[in-house]
């Protein structure tokens, strides 16, 4: 989970490390994350045979991971990456808050509490002239974040549709997408390997998230996962000298103390399995 986090980390810096636009670096990068998270779906296939028949929910999730991800990059190319991994760290209680409003599950006080805590630093980060960076770039996150959050509450919802499978499929069409309204083949020799980097990355983080989360309760799996904001920031300080303002600073401490605390409730209400047990 540690590693995924940090695999997911790297997007911001990827992305701004690319020169072309938001649509070509989805492109690429759907075609070649799709074809490693092809390959390992059908590596766990030959082991335990899952179907692949996505049907009208998995095309749904596809679609839905599709258009995040468009948001996503855009949201990185216009504004801080910082900021963007800051936003995208609410995503757990948003999907909380379209849970109670779509499907009518119950949310703990906790988490509302969280949610709460949380959009009062989002609402910091995006106040016109808050923040630094680009408000475009804070609104596309934004777009981003409730789209993923959309996302996370139909997998809990379409139990038994092959997530993975989907995510590949929404790559896929990504690359399509790409090809039919941008100029992919336009790219300068440079950008290749870093497309092929991000594509890696992307199946990467991927898979090792499912692994990982296969392994740990889903509490600890939530806080570990937590660790990609702090990856991003540092990331993006390393390779791209982006520091933030204190506006921001102030945002992400909100958020993530509503994150931390939150997860680190679950964690102890979890009862702190040892490893025998995670082993089982």
């Amino acid at each position: 989970m540690a590693a995924s986090a940090a695999f997911f980390g790297l997007a911001g810096v990827l992305t701004k490390s690319i020169d072309a636009d938001a649509l070509v670096v989805n492109c690429w990068r759907g075609l070649f994350g799709g074809l490693l998270i092809t390959a390992y779906v059908l590596w766990r296939r030959s082991r335990h045979g899952p179907k692949l028949k996505l049907g009208w929910r998995g095309w749904l999730l596809a679609l839905i991971g599709a258009a995040a991800s468009l948001a996503f990059i855009a949201a990185f190319k216009t504004g801080l990456v910082g900021n963007v991994a800051i936003i995208y760290a609410t995503v757990p209680f948003a999907a909380a808050v379209l849970a109670l409003l779509l499907l009518g599950e119950r949310v703990r006080r906790q988490t509302m509490l969280a949610a709460l805590v949380s959009m009062a630093g989002v609402g910091i980060v995006m106040l016109p002239g808050a923040g630094g960076g680009n408000v475009r770039g804070n609104v596309l996150a934004l777009v981003m974040m409730l789209l993923s959050a959309l996302y996370m509450v139909l997998v809990r919802k379409f139990r038994d549709t092959p997530v993975v499978w989907a995510a590949a499929v929404s790559a896929f069409l990504l690359f399509g997408f790409g090809w039919l309204v941008a100029d992919p083949l336009s790219v300068e020799r440079r950008d290749i390997g870093l497309l092929a980097s991000f594509g890696f990355t992307f199946a990467m983080a991927v898979v090792l998230w499912t692994e990982g989360a296969r392994l740990i309760p889903a509490p600890e799996a939530g806080l570990i996962g937590s660790a990609e904001v702090p990856f991003a920031i540092f990331f993006a300080w390393l390779f791209l000298a982006e520091a933030l303002p204190m506006e921001s600073w102030a945002g992400g401490a909100v958020i993530l103390a509503a994150v931390f605390a939150h997860g680190y409730l679950d964690w102890r209400a979890s009862g702190k399995p040892g490893m025998h047990e995670l082993a089982a």
